[in-house]
This record gives structure tokens, C-alpha cells and sequence, in this order.
């Protein structure tokens, strides 16, 4: 397996993602799209999540197909950012079909970052506006770090952002993943150098210093997040997504997969606190020989992807005024 082109989750043919944020807001939307329905599912190992039609993906309910999926800041204010990615799908004659209406299906999820040092005191929740730019941003190419749902992220002792990876298999199946890192827990070992996600590094995309080559680590679970927000309000959320011929039950499997990545990535994750949850969709393009043993690999790819995705997001996250962490470049000196 090796990355995709752009080594970003559009690497799988068809798909869009689009940011917009407020810098004085220190928060944003990110949006997955596509010209086609996507086959998808949800699965969710957090304590705390926050969602927006994740029913519709279980395999036993009759939604057959996805419009676009929405990441955001926000919290719970930050679900109205799928009402203005609806109403945008809406003006392009999107959505499933009822009788004369046409209904855009746009899951969402969002992480909490309302008290990350950014100006929160709107009259009207701009929310609403940012979804609907983020869609009209949407492109095969993406900034990672600190841009939309990103912005105002922040891990365990260092800034989070958003980020993404992809892998090809060896059957031409392409896998990718786009994360907000926002979790409670640490992406990096203590001294927030070496980032646990390391063993599954290609190429250096996230500074390629290799493994802790410590011994006895994850015993130390100091958060200076928790210290700067004076509460226990986090998630990491995500999208995989492949180009292979898959139904509804069989992408429920991939996201169920994907989020040992989450684990590999985040010491601790799926914590009570956190809210981490991880859709799965397909442009449904590529027929599989043998479906058990590549919905395995798939899976496999995917969580490789997502903690690859997790640690591109706090390597590539910037400065800005008012933070209440450092990035891991001002950490070390990058």
C-alpha cells in the first residue's frame, strides 16, 4: 500500500472538500461532497457525541444514499452548519427524491471548541453561513492544520487542526481519511516531540522523527488543555472513504475498523469526555473478488489513514492570536 497522489481523502475519485472559518471566531465547517449519493454508515465510540442524522446511516434504515457529510466547530450550535449545506445541495436540485420535493441527506458531526480563546459573543450563529461556503469551497485539493472545522482545535498539550491520508491497495482500491483533531488526550509522548502515530508514517508527512525510542510510555496523561479550558469537552471526528463496491452494512464494518486509528493515534481515546465518531462512505466504483478478505484490508487501510490523518492535523496546524496552546512547530522550533 502506498499514498494516493494528493495523499488526501479526494484521492478517491468523485469526492470534494471544502473549508470555511472565522479566524476572530477560531472556529469553522469542512464539508465532504460529491456529484453522486455516497453509500455510507457511522459508527461512534465516544461518550459525549454530537450528531446530526447518524440513524439514517445504520444498515436496516431505507436512506440509500449520503449528499455530503459535515464536520464542525460549533458544538452544538455548530449542527446548523448541515442546514446551510442543505439548503446550498437544495439550489443545485440535490437530495432524495420524495414524491415532488427532493430532501439533501447531510449527516453531520461537530467537536467543542467554544472556549478556545475565540470571540464567541454572535448575536446570530454564523454557523448556518459557514456551511454553506464550505460547500461552495469544495475541491479535490485541501489546506490541513489550522483551516475549517480545524481551526480552533486542540489536542491533550498542543494545537489540533484537520488532516488527511490516503492509501492505494494493492486491488487499485483507494482508502482515505479526514479528521478534526480535538481530543482530549495526547497525540504526541510526553515532551510532544515524537507523535504516537509514528510506527504508521509514510515519507515523513508528519516531520519523520520515527518513534519515541522511550520505553513504559502512556502512564503520563497530563492535559494542558483541560488545565487552559477548565473543563473536559473534546472529540475527534472523521470521514474514511473508499472507491470500492460496498453496501451499507459493509461500510458500518470500515468505520468500526477505522477507529483503531483513532486509538493508535490519541492516548487516551473514547474517553466519557470525548465524542469521537467516524463516518464511512464509497463512491461504490470498484467490484471486489473476494469481498471478506478486502473489506478487511480496507478496514485495515482506513485506520492506518485515520491515525496518519490525526498527526498530519497538529503537525500542520499554525499559530494565531489569542491560542491557548502551541503548535508542535513552535514546540520544536519547526
Amino acid at each position: 500500500m502506498q499514498p494516493g497522489p494528493k495523499n488526501l481523502i479526494t484521492d478517491v475519485n468523485g469526492l470534494k472538500v471544502g473549508h470555511a472559518h472565522c479566524t476572530a471566531l477560531k472556529s469553522g465547517t469542512t464539508v465532504l461532497t460529491s456529484d453522486q449519493p455516497l453509500t455510507s454508515s457511522v459508527h461512534v465510540m465516544g461518550g459525549a457525541p454530537g450528531s446530526r442524522e447518524t440513524d439514517l446511516l445504520d444498515p436496516d434504515k431505507s436512506a440509500p444514499g449520503v449528499d455530503a457529510f459535515v464536520l464542525s466547530g460549533g458544538s452544538a450550535f455548530g449542527l446548523d452548519a448541515a442546514s446551510g449545506v442543505m439548503q446550498g445541495l437544495r439550489d443545485q436540485g440535490r437530495g432524495f427524491p420524495v414524491h415532488t420535493a427532493r430532501v439533501p441527506i447531510v449527516p453531520a458531526a461537530i467537536i467543542f471548541d467554544l472556549i478556545n480563546g475565540g470571540d464567541k459573543e454572535w448575536t446570530t450563529s454564523p454557523y448556518l453561513s459557514l456551511g454553506a461556503d464550505a460547500l461552495r469551497n469544495a475541491g479535490n485539493r485541501f489546506a490541513l492544520g489550522s483551516h475549517g472545522a480545524g481551526i480552533g482545535a486542540m489536542s491533550a498539550m498542543l494545537k489540533g487542526g484537520v488532516g488527511s491520508a490516503s492509501l492505494v491497495l494493492e486491488n487499485g482500491v483507494t482508502v482515505g481519511a479526514l479528521m478534526i483533531a480535538n481530543p482530549i488526550g495526547s497525540v504526541t509522548t510526553p515532551g510532544e516531540k515524537h507523535f504516537w502515530a509514528a510506527p504508521f508514517e509514510i515519507d515523513g508527512e508528519f516531520g519523520g522523527l520515527g518513534p519515541d525510542p522511550r520505553s513504559g510510555l502512556g502512564r503520563d496523561l497530563k492535559s494542558d488543555k483541560i488545565t487552559a479550558m477548565m473543563r473536559q469537552a473534546n472529540t475527534t471526528i472523521g470521514i474514511v472513504a473508499t472507491d470500492a463496491k460496498l453496501g451499507k452494512a459493509q461500510c458500518k464494518r470500515i468505520a468500526i475498523a477505522a477507529h483503531d486509528g483513532i486509538a493508535r493515534a490519541c492516548m487516551p481515546a473514547h474517553t466519557p469526555m470525548d465524542g469521537d465518531l467516524i463516518f464511512s462512505t464509497t463512491t461504490g466504483t470498484i467490484e471486489l473478488a473476494t469481498p471478506d478478505f478486502e473489506l478487511a484490508m480496507i478496514g485495515h487501510a482506513a485506520a492506518l489513514c485515520v491515525s496518519r490523518a490525526i498527526a498530519r492535523a497538529v503537525y500542520e496546524a499554525r499559530p494565531a492570536e489569542n491560542d491557548l496552546l502551541p503548535t508542535w512547530r513552535e514546540k520544536n522550533g519547526g
